[in-house]
């Protein structure tokens, strides 16, 4: 599996600099858009993780910007004649409970007792890069399985997704990608 997108440094609409539409409660909120290519033909669920290694000298763990599982692959457009075969479009976020409803997103690092948002568009969704130190690389990694991961509701914590993927009886395919977020 191949994660790419049309950029390497995480563009303004979608961190730190976005504009106030795209932001809720002060959070960038605007998923960026990305491409996932040469994908196992076994896998059916897409599954992922955005994170900030970067964070941990600044708040003291790896922060959590973005999870999702149990993305049905047949429920995306998907055209094998395309350069990028899948793109997970802008916006994919907030969007998906209303198009893809069986798939789940889980809990960002605002959602944390330490730092106590309660709004589930800031909680739950994609939470955009807003680096206070200094430029961060950030991680998107990607896994395909054959089957759902059971288990996993809404609001469901990163660790969840883990013991699930270890638990599954196969992971088809996985990839990473990198992207800086500018301070």
């Amino acid at each position: 599996m191949k994660i790419s997108a049309d950029f390497t440094v995480m563009p303004d609409d979608f961190a730190k600099a976005a504009a106030p539409e795209y932001r809720t409660d002060g959070v960038p909120v605007i998923s960026f858009p990305f491409y996932i290519d040469e994908i196992d033909p076994t896998a059916r669920y897409l599954h992922w993780a955005f994170t900030d290694p970067d964070s941990i000298p600044v708040c003291g763990f790896e922060w959590i910007h973005w999870t999702v599982a149990n993305l049905p692959i047949d429920a995306l457009m998907y055209d094998f004649n395309d350069s990028h075969a899948l793109q997970i479009p802008p916006d994919f976020s907030r969007q998906l409970p209303s198009m893809i409803p069986e798939t789940v997103q889980g809990r960002t690092s605002a959602a944390s007792k330490l730092v106590g948002s309660t709004n589930p568009q800031v909680t739950m969704r994609y939470n955009g890069p807003q680096p206070p130190d200094k430029d961060h690389d950030y991680s998107l990694h990607v896994w395909g399985t054959a089957k759902p991961l059971p288990g996993l509701n809404q609001g469901f914590w990163l660790n969840e997704l883990f013991h699930a993927l270890r638990d599954v009886d196969h992971v088809t395919d996985q990839g990473v990608m990198f992207i800086t977020g500018k301070a």
